[in-house]
């Protein structure tokens, strides 16, 4: 709960407003609020490893396949999002790093046409000659 809390803080730029509603398990609830107020005050937990690697329960999966593909119909950029509900936390992170560096990578890519003259003027083109 603290860590959905410190990313909703980041999507909304720290402006979030928290209801607590009632329930059954008296421990779950006390630990879920601790650690929602503990990301409202910046106290950040570390999350282990072994929950990092954790793939998400298949029931949630589906569940959130189906919000997906609902959402999508009014929210196209939620559709980016489908390739990695099952994945862990880890392993999507690293997708969408490799996502963005391939985008980047391509991005950063200009086409021109060279001039004859600069390629004359090219140093690897000299070094090739004295060869």
């Amino acid at each position: 709960f603290g860590f959905l809390t410190r990313q909703l803080m980041s999507l909304a730029g720290g402006r979030l407003i928290l209801a607590l509603e009632g329930g059954h398990d008296l421990t779950a609830i006390c630990d879920a609020s601790e650690a929602c107020v503990s990301a409202l005050l910046g106290i950040q937990d570390a999350i282990p490893d072994d929950v990092l690697l954790q793939k998400p329960n298949a029931n949630a999966v589906h569940s959130l396949q189906t919000v997906i593909e609902i959402q999508s119909q009014y929210w196209q950029n939620v559709k980016a999002h489908s390739r990695s509900v099952g994945l862990s936390y880890v392993a999507a992170q690293s997708k969408d790093c490799e996502e963005t560096d391939a985008v980047n990578a391509l991005a950063s890519l200009s086409v021109g046409v060279m001039s004859n003259k600069r390629l004359l003027d090219d140093p690897m083109e000299h070094d090739s000659d004295s060869m």
